[in-house]
């Protein structure tokens, strides 16, 4: 009936959850960029390359260094991503992926929902 809509593997994230670089992530986003710069003017192949040794690297898909730029500037939802990736034409099942993969390795937090009670640190 549905077969088309089945759900997707991976977390389920609340509406309007946002997302944050950490402290490792920050770094390990500074060295995508420095990665793609280092090859930019080398075309298309060097850059697929270097995309994949730096994720490589980190375990990580060699497409979730754009997820992570994106993610930089920081408080960044799931529909923010989606809005800003859709011209490069990735998917938001991939961004969702992407996400996943990135807070499961620590390099990406989700920052807590407006009117959320935090727990106090034990």
């Amino acid at each position: 009936m549905f077969s088309a809509q089945q759900p997707t593997q991976g977390r389920r994230w609340p509406r309007g959850q946002r997302f944050t670089l950490s402290a490792p992530g920050v770094e390990a986003e500074a060295a995508y960029r420095a990665a793609v710069m280092d090859v930019r003017s080398l075309g298309r192949d060097a850059l697929a390359q270097a995309e994949k040794r730096w994720a490589d690297g980190l375990g990580l898909s060699s497409t979730d260094g754009i997820v992570m730029a994106e993610i930089r500037p920081g408080r960044r939802s799931l529909a923010d991503l989606g809005r800003s990736l859709e011209a490069c034409g990735t998917p938001a099942a991939q961004i969702r992926e992407s996400v996943d993969r990135l807070v499961e390795k620590g390099l990406v937090e989700p920052l807590p929902l407006p009117g959320a009670v935090v727990p106090p640190a034990a």
